[in-house]
């Protein structure tokens, strides 16, 4: 499942949820520190694993 990055408005406080492709976008995510919901979410690098030799 993807890991998604986010940063609270409210307190500042980075973040990353993991969530399954479906869920991403439908539900409301929630800081952990303060319960806000005033999140933005960040831009990250994606790594793929894949099972050949390059």
């Amino acid at each position: 499942m993807p890991v998604y990055e986010y940063s609270c408005v409210k307190c500042g406080k980075d973040f990353e949820r993991v969530e399954t492709v479906s869920d991403h976008g439908h539900k409301k995510v929630r800081c952990p520190a303060c319960k806000s919901t005033r999140i933005e979410r960040r831009w990250s690098r994606v790594h793929a694993v894949t099972s050949k030799k390059s």
